[in-house]
């Protein structure tokens, strides 16, 4: 099972995947860059500081020589000595031990970037298990870590017995030269060859940091059931989703069909729309949708409308219009203002007239509602004509 997965593992890491290995410590990181870097910068300092440091460490070199027959008379004076020495090596290696651990950090920022975790030093106690462990040796990465780390020995092994090879003779000319002048030979000589060196960790490392690159892209890889588990992950499992927006349907309906009641009438389009409205006068800018259905709900609006003796008008077109372009507990649209407003008007006329306040209306007139409210009204196409 655990194959099957790896293989199906195709599809590039996902942003939140690359955050994650970034917080447990995976990232970029290229050894044969830090080790150009560290020794470049090492050996330009060497260089620079030559003289300087030459003569130094001839001072400290005659210092170190010079015999005083005091000290057979002062047994700590060796110890003294001895600590006068380590002090002044330390100035000269703390110094560039701490510049080497610059480059050190500079080179692993340019290649993975700054990442700051302690989760790499917690134990993980996983990895003692001999199997998987002698998984580890035989894997990809393995393997082309010990092939990559066997052909930079090669090349520099191979560069240095050359270049020694080629300067045996300079070498051994040294014995017979003063040891200033053979101080400044063997250091020319010495440069000649750690120049050498640095050029071949050049090349190894401008092809060691897009290689790490590939290497974790790959090893980070998902497969698509892990896409999908992510997807559920961040956007919530779709059934437990899908439950809960029926579940709030649901309250949402009772809600409305609740309200029906309250609602000062009702616009259908005979069987397929139902649109209650209602509108109080001073706290309505202009009447509301609190109810609105389709096919079996709308005709669960009309008939709640007429046990609560509420209005019921068959204006089968504006019915169709609210329908389309209104949303529940919101104002009417103003394009369908003069339609409802008339609607209003004749539901107050007619009840004035069943309370024996005033005449019985008329029908109800034709309703200024706009052609392109209505969703039925689907313009006509222009026909090409041939001749």
């Amino acid at each position: 099972m655990a194959d099957q997965d790896a293989q199906d593992k195709k599809h590039p890491a996902s942003p939140r995947k690359l955050q994650k290995a970034r917080e447990q410590g995976q990232v970029v990181r290229s050894r044969d860059l830090g080790h150009f870097a560290s020794i470049a910068v090492g050996g330009a300092v060497l260089v620079l500081a030559a003289p300087l440091a030459s003569s130094w460490l001839q001072q400290g070199l005659a210092n170190a020589l010079r015999f005083d027959g005091r000290a057979l008379q002062n047994p700590a004076f060796m110890l003294e000595r001895l600590s006068e020495l380590t002090g002044s090596m330390l100035w000269l290696v703390l110094p560039l031990g701490a510049l080497l651990t610059l480059v050190a950090v500079a080179v692993a920022v340019v290649s993975g970037g700054w990442n700051w975790t302690f989760k790499p030093l917690l134990p993980k106690f996983h990895m003692l298990n001999p199997l998987s462990g002698i998984g580890r040796l035989f894997s990809k990465q393995q393997l082309i870590d010990t092939l990559k780390a066997c052909g930079l020995a090669l090349v520099l092994g191979g560069i240095g017995a050359l270049y020694l090879r080629s300067h045996l003779g300079d070498f051994a000319a040294l014995i017979g030269m003063p040891l200033p002048a053979a101080a400044a030979n063997a250091s020319q000589v010495v440069l000649g060859g750690l120049t050498l060196l640095v050029i071949a960790l050049a090349a190894f490392a401008a092809l060691d940091v897009p290689l790490q690159r590939h290497l974790h892209a790959e090893r980070l890889k998902m497969s698509h059931q892990e896409l999908k588990q992510e997807h559920k992950e961040l956007e919530g499992n779709q059934e437990v989703k899908g439950k809960m927006k029926a579940r709030m349907r649901e309250m949402t309906k009772r809600r409305m069909l609740a309200a029906v009641p309250k609602a000062d009438l009702v616009v259908m389009n005979p069987t397929h729309y139902a649109v209650a409205l209602k509108y109080e006068d001073g706290k309505m800018g202009a009447p509301r949708v609190i109810a609105k259905g389709a096919d079996l709900l709308a005709l669960k609006i009309r008939d709640l409308a007429k046990d609560a003796k509420v209005p019921v008008l068959q204006a089968p077109v504006l019915a169709r219009a609210l329908y389309a372009h209104t949303k529940l507990d919101h104002e009417i649209p103003a394009a369908l203002f003069a339609a409802v407003a008339q609607v209003l008007v004749y539901v107050y006329q007619l009840r004035n007239a069943l309370a024996g306040r005033g005449p019985q209306p008329g029908d109800l007139p034709e309703l200024p509602v706009p052609a392109e409210l209505d969703p039925h009204n689907k313009p006509v196409p222009d026909m090409e004509v041939f001749e």
